[in-house]
């Protein structure tokens, strides 16, 4: 497999197996990096299709990256993901949620499955930005300290304590008795 600054260079000239060979190494990590912000799989393939896109503006601007291409994409995402979401504080809208209607588990598992999915999700709502994108990063793209670091521009401490900090609340948001 090519390296990045190699894959970087192609993509710049528009080689299409270049373009191909970014998207297919990226896409799943991409994509588990946002679903761990954002529940809707639908709405997880929009946002890493954006941050694609924007990738391809970049190329076509002539402001792409020349270097650390996974860290540009993870910034871009993290963006994306910011952006979705301040889009959908402005204009609410209520989500049907399907997966009540399948009759491949239990209703009674896909219920509880989906409680806990959402209180998980509301104790990550209650973390600052960057705790949430030290989390997405160290735990749902299994990144090391020094990677994240470098992604959110931060010291390697300084990503130690957000993470540290992050657990912490959690653990006060999803213990029962403790007070918020």
């Amino acid at each position: 497999m090519l390296d990045d600054a190699e894959l970087l260079s192609r993509a710049c000239a528009l080689e299409t197996d270049a373009l191909a060979a970014i998207h297919d190494a990226y896409y799943q990590p991409l994509y588990r990096y946002i679903s761990f912000r954002v529940s809707d799989h639908h709405t997880c393939e929009d946002l890493v299709s954006e941050v694609f896109s924007r990738f391809l503006k970049a190329i076509a601007q002539r402001t792409a990256p020349r270097s650390n291409l996974r860290g540009w994409l993870f910034k871009v995402a993290a963006n994306v993901v910011s952006d979705h979401y301040r889009r959908a504080y402005r204009a609410p809208s209520a989500r049907l949620d399907e997966r009540m209607v399948s009759q491949e588990p239990e209703p009674a598992e896909v219920a509880e499955q989906i409680a806990v999915n959402e209180e998980l999700r509301r104790a990550i709502s209650h973390l600052t930005d960057e705790q949430q994108q030290v989390l997405a990063l160290r735990f749902g793209q299994n990144l090391p300290v020094q990677e994240v670091a470098r992604i959110l521009g931060k010291t390697e401490g300084a990503v130690k304590q957000l993470q540290l900090r992050a657990i912490a609340a959690l653990a006060r948001h999803l213990t029962p008795g403790m007070v918020e």
